[in-house]
């Protein structure tokens, strides 16, 4: 039996890591085997990629460097994680995948990566592979940065490369994710995630249960 691809996205702050976490453990409560991963950094040369993505200056790399290594980290993703446990029968649950460097390469910057050089390394690194469902986590931009720069003063939290940019950056991704939600809803749904955390989980377990039966 072939296994589940859940993927959640969204912008700075909006709980996804939090929101994996919960929804692993009510799938294991209902007897799925649950691989939980990232991206960047699923992997241990992953690892020291998403070191280089998500700390340091904001304009260290620009958006094609920027994409190339995400696309890097991504195959390696693939190939070393993703694929061989779903092949197993198990669901992988993965903070980020695809969409967000679409939403933060062509959305958000200036200077962006046009879609069809997105869409050619996406067919490169994965084919017709997609997920089988992606939670986009929804919040305004304030908010969710307001939650993140309280984190990094909790918990001493360095990686705040993206959280540096302007505003606008931030309200740039939040409308593409909200985009490619609207291009693709048989994959993708929506979550308001301007609330408190069980609710928020609440939230998702009812799409899960609505669009995989479990």
């Amino acid at each position: 039996m072939h296994g589940r691809f859940i993927t959640l996205e969204g912008g700075e702050g909006c709980g996804k890591s939090t929101q994996l976490k919960l929804l692993a453990e009510y799938l294991r409560s209902k007897g799925v085997e649950v691989v939980q991963t990232k991206e960047p950094g699923g992997t241990p040369e992953g690892q020291i990629l998403r070191e280089l993505l998500v700390t340091g200056d904001k304009d260290k790399l620009d958006a094609v460097s920027e994409c190339l290594l995400y696309y890097a980290d991504r195959r390696n993703h693939l190939v070393k994680v993703v694929w061989p446990a779903l092949n197993e029968g198990k669901w992988v649950i993965s903070d980020r995948y695809a969409d967000s460097t679409e939403a933060y390469q062509y959305y958000g910057y200036d200077k962006r990566v046009e879609l069809e050089v997105l869409q050619g390394l996406y067919r490169t690194v994965a084919g017709d592979f997609k997920p089988d469902l992606t939670l986009i986590l929804d919040i305004e931009p304030e908010i969710g940065m307001g939650r993140s720069f309280a984190k990094a003063q909790t918990m001493a939290v360095k990686e705040l490369r993206f959280e540096s940019r302007q505003m606008d950056f931030h309200r740039n991704l939040r409308r593409g994710f909200l985009e490619i939600a609207k291009r693709e809803p048989e994959r993708c749904a929506v979550v308001d995630a301007d609330a408190d955390v069980q609710t928020v989980h609440e939230r998702i377990v009812k799409i899960v249960e609505e669009r995989l039966g479990i």
